[in-house]
């Protein structure tokens, strides 16, 4: 999930340099989607004439919103399309200002589904197709999430503009301008922070699109109560390889902590990286050190429990490991500045979890220190925490959504608190799917047979196509859609593009 250590080169200087504007102590902004006609909600572009008419680079060029289009290479059958977007930095207040939004386009046919994508980061420059896209064989149009550059305001309000339903309306008015052109069924989709906000804009419009598939989102419903560190202590079926892990930790925060300090701080001169937001090089490190535990199984199958350094394993050795797991230099600026806008939306309304530092009390010198406002800097502080926002959303989906259909991991720790369907699921087509013993890379296509087939009928019907459909019958042949070489990941695996 939102763990993306990306490096954009920012600093604490630069971020001021672009303008920082934040009220102190500002009452967060409403999570209630506007009135239906209000000004807010009429920014689409519906009630225009479908575009039937030219090549497709021109027909995209004339959108109402798009300004600029640029193509680049492709697979044989398909075309991409690098795409700036002009968007309100506000939906309610449109007279406040615009901003370029980045998109990508990898089109197909006007006469195939659309797939809507997002990693609720940056968006890829490189063209690709999530499993949805896959599935039924269609175009899919990606979008980057506000406030990740370059998709920012020049001179940002975060509490006022930065939140999940400014987000949604974003995606609202890219869907609404798209569809002049594919007329067919859409789907949106997203893994991680791309799966909470794919649901987020169908609570905010849920008649954009016909169906809905998130993976591995997770729902903070109540960020004063978590289960997280709970599953932590259970995960997987191997005391062992728990064990391994603490030890691993308390091995760089105990008694050889003087040397990974030294080495994360050798490490991190030679980037050029810094530490300011947290304060310390030592605290940035012990940050990276607790979250080694959650991050493995986050990413990593139970198989990989035979790579965890022993007693015997030299430093050099055990620092190593650390760089494919969580390197030891992940929390200093570079790495927090990089996903800023994650980290502000956790301490705004998305919520955070419990670091597990129940294994490692007696050898943290910073203990409680996880999550929330603490990744921000100081510019953006305080930040008032939205109470309401993920219980609206929480609630709708249990209630009053419908078209949904999650996927999860088994081992993975963001699915300890995961979004539910409650009652009459079945009906309004809700649903909830598990990979035994998968990670945040969890995918449809790891289901067992008969589930995995029945997801897949699912996404089909929402997509308009019927059993003579190629895509339909491509399935119906093999069991899964067919895999094109330069587009897809392997199918056996899945990591959503923010990590």
């Amino acid at each position: 999930m939102p763990r993306s250590r990306t490096v954009l080169g920012a600093t604490l200087a630069s971020l001021v340099a672009i303008g920082l504007t934040v009220t102190a102590g500002v009452v967060p902004a409403t999570s209630t989607p506007p009135s239906p006609g209000s000004s807010a909600a009429a920014l689409s572009v519906a009630g225009r004439a479908p575009d039937t008419e030219g090549d497709i680079l021109d027909r995209v060029r004339s959108l109402r919103g798009v300004t600029s289009v640029t193509e680049a290479a492709a697979p044989a059958g398909y075309r991409f399309f690098k795409i700036t977007f002009r968007q309100p930095v506000d939906h309610r207040h449109p007279e406040a200002g615009t901003f370029e939004q980045r998109l990508t386009l990898l089109h197909k046919d006007t006469s195939r589904p659309m797939v809507m994508y997002t990693s609720g980061y940056n968006v890829s420059q490189n063209p690709s197709r999530s499993e949805p896209t896959q599935i039924v064989d269609g175009n899919q149009l990606s979008m980057e999430y506000r406030f990740f550059e370059p998709s920012i305001p020049d001179s940002p309000d975060w509490p006022r503009q930065l939140t999940i339903w400014q987000a949604a309306s974003d995606q609202h008015r890219i869907i609404r301008a798209f569809q002049r052109i594919y007329r067919e069924s859409w789907i949106t989709t997203g893994g991680s922070k791309g799966g909470m906000t794919a649901t987020y804009h169908r609570r905010f419009f849920p008649d954009d699109v016909d169906g809905t598939v998130p993976y591995v989102a997770p729902n903070d419903v109540d960020n004063d109560h978590d289960a997280y560190n709970e599953f932590l202590a259970n995960v997987g079926t191997d005391p062992q390889c728990r064990a391994a892990l603490t030890a691993v930790q308390r091995r760089i925060l105990g008694p050889d902590r003087a040397w990974f300090l030294e080495r994360t701080r050798a490490d991190a001169e030679a980037s050029g990286d810094t530490w300011e937001v947290l304060g310390s090089l030592d605290r940035g490190m012990e940050t990276a050190v607790v979250d080694l535990y959650f991050t493995f199984w986050q990413y990593s199958p139970q198989s990989a429990c035979a790579d965890v350094p022993g007693p015997e394993a030299t430093n050099e050795e055990v620092w190593a490991w650390t760089q494919g797991v969580v390197p030891l230099t992940g929390y200093l600026d570079q790495g927090l500045l990089g996903t800023l806008a994650y980290y502000y939306q956790a301490a705004y309304q998305l919520g955070w979890y419990e670091a597990y530092e129940a294994p490692l009390a007696d050898v943290l010198q910073h203990p409680g220190g996880w999550g929330g406002a603490n990744f921000v800097p100081e510019e953006l502080k305080p930040i008032a925490f939205d109470r309401r926002a993920m219980a609206d959303i929480d609630r709708w989906v249990r209630t009053r959504s419908t078209e949904m259909l999650y996927v999860y991991g088994g081992n993975d720790p963001w699915g300890a608190e995961a979004f539910e369907c409650g009652r009459r699921a079945v009906q309004r087509e809700c649903s909830v799917h598990v990979v035994a013993g998968g990670t945040h890379g969890a995918r449809i296509a790891q289901l067992p047979e008969a589930e995995r087939l029945a997801a897949t009928a699912q996404i089909l019907a929402w997509a308009g196509l019927g059993p003579d459909d190629r895509a339909a019958k491509e399935v119906a042949a093999d069991g899964r859609p067919a895999h094109v070489t330069g587009l897809d990941r392997r199918p056996d695996y899945l990591r959503p593009p923010g990590r």
